[in-house]
């Protein structure tokens, strides 16, 4: 299990392929706010909700001056069939190795009906202009947390 990061903590770089198989890095943002955040999987109802929430707020996210970037083990592939069928029009970045959920804290055991696995902890990370972690959130609901965002960052 991983770390969770904390505010002030740097944000971990990186570099991963989004739907369409080009690279989105963390620091071709630098200057921008960036939130980060990391679903189990595309195409399922939950994950399906936060993604449309997120892209119908991009206007507003973006006028405030954020950038969103969604990150899941999801092969470049199911990405693009999941921003098409959905219309999302937030990056959407394949991690099917989990190494950057991993350095982001958001892997490790989940519950479930009573069981414990190990899975991808629906996370959100804000990373400020400097690349330094604003705020980190962990095990949020899928239903309701952009405008809860929203309203938690004053937008």
């Amino acid at each position: 299990m991983s770390e969770r990061l904390q505010p002030g903590d740097v944000a971990p770089d990186f570099t991963l392929p989004d739907a369409d198989g080009n690279d989105v890095s963390l620091s071709a943002h630098k200057g921008r706010k960036v939130i980060v955040y990391f679903y189990p999987a595309a195409l399922t109802p939950g994950c399906t909700k936060q993604a449309c929430d997120f892209t119908d707020n991009l206007e507003l996210l973006a006028g405030a001056g954020y950038d969103v970037i969604g990150v899941s083990p999801d092969k470049p592939e199911k990405l693009a069939r999941f921003r098409e069928k959905e219309s999302l029009k937030i990056t959407l970045a394949a991690d099917p190795e989990k190494t950057v959920t991993e350095a982001y804290g958001a892997y490790g055991e989940k519950k479930n009906y009573g069981k414990t696995y190990l899975g991808v902890i629906r996370s959100t990370v804000i990373v400020d202009e400097e690349g330094k972690v604003e705020r980190a959130l962990y095990n949020v609901r899928a239903t309701g947390h952009v405008a809860k965002i929203i309203k938690d960052l004053g937008i």
